[in-house]
């Protein structure tokens, strides 16, 4: 049954402490409950950033709108080292229809223009047809999409490349690793606000590179987050392709979380990388679901 908003307000924080995750994490369950689809919240990562890391308190990040004392929307803002800033969102479905994403999203766009970075991309799940017109709604226009597959059984090996290992990073490889970011993703090289490796380590996301005979060739991260383990920025630079190597980091990758226990194992590619869904389809990972992202940029 619809519910009527009687004594709202807002809460702005530049990071969440562990009693917002909690209120978060409540209302995504019931966000969840009614509708199958995939919400990027990024909720673990940004705990861990505020527990071990010193944040910005001129930096509005997290948006939260209650009625009475009941989180009942929800937006946040992320950054992940490059030029653009990531926002996801979700509202209570008791209180949809209201107003309440409209405000969230009116905060989020005045602390966006408070900033110098000059796009916005805006998340949703591709099944989500409220969430996607909504953000048509803001002027947004299409930018991609990106797929989240998990690994179904075991995951099906390659031939073992013995030369080949992955060796955890340290802060000097941080140079490194955004030229290889560069290459894979097309974003910014190196621009002074790089994330150093083992600061991002005591945050959860482990970063290793890929050396074949002490040469470095490629490199991946890996995260563990509520027993699901993830592999992120997994990529080969142009010299050592098509010769197997993608394959064994992804296996070595799938290897070290099976070595933490996790439940199970994820990981994201975008849709239009034909040659990354080709690989992870043949290794035993199937597409659960489909993020589509939209971009906002300053006139």
């Amino acid at each position: 049954m619809m519910k009527t908003l009687i004594n709202p307000s807002t809460k702005l924080k530049s990071s969440l402490d562990r009693e917002d995750y909690e209120e978060i994490l409540t209302l995504k369950k019931c966000c969840l409950e009614i509708e199958d689809v995939s919400l990027k919240l990024e909720l673990d990562y940004k705990l861990n950033k505020a527990l071990n890391e010193s944040i910005d308190k001129d930096k509005i990040n997290e948006f939260m709108f209650y009625e009475d004392e009941r989180l009942i929307g929800y937006m946040g803002i992320c950054q992940f080292g490059s030029d653009t800033l990531e926002v996801n969102g979700m509202v209570h479905p008791d209180f949809r229809r209201l107003g309440v994403f409209k405000r969230l999203f009116s905060l989020v766009r005045d602390e966006w223009n408070k900033r110098e970075l000059q796009q916005m991309l805006l998340l949703c799940d591709c099944n989500s047809t409220p969430g996607i017109n909504f953000i048509k709604s803001t002027g947004a226009h299409y930018e991609n999409s990106e797929y989240e597959m998990f690994l179904v059984g075991e995951a099906r090996k390659g031939v073992t490349i013995k030369s080949l290992k992955l060796r955890k990073a340290l802060n000097k490889d941080a140079k490194e690793i955004a030229r290889q970011n560069a290459i894979y993703f097309q974003v910014s090289s190196l621009d002074g606000n790089s994330r150093l490796p083992e600061e991002e380590s005591k945050q959860g996301m482990d970063t290793f590179l890929a050396e074949l005979n002490e040469s470095v060739i490629g490199k991946v991260h890996i995260e563990v987050q509520n027993g699901v383990g993830g592999i992120y920025g997994l990529g080969v630079l142009p010299d050592y392709r098509g010769k197997g190597f993608g394959r064994d980091i992804l296996m070595k990758a799938v290897e070290k979380l099976r070595e933490q226990q996790v439940q199970q194992i994820m990981l994201q590619v975008a849709v239009k990388n034909r040659k990354a869904l080709n690989l992870y389809q043949s290794c035993g990972f199937k597409e659960t679901s489909t993020m589509d992202y939209f971009k906002l940029s300053k006139i």
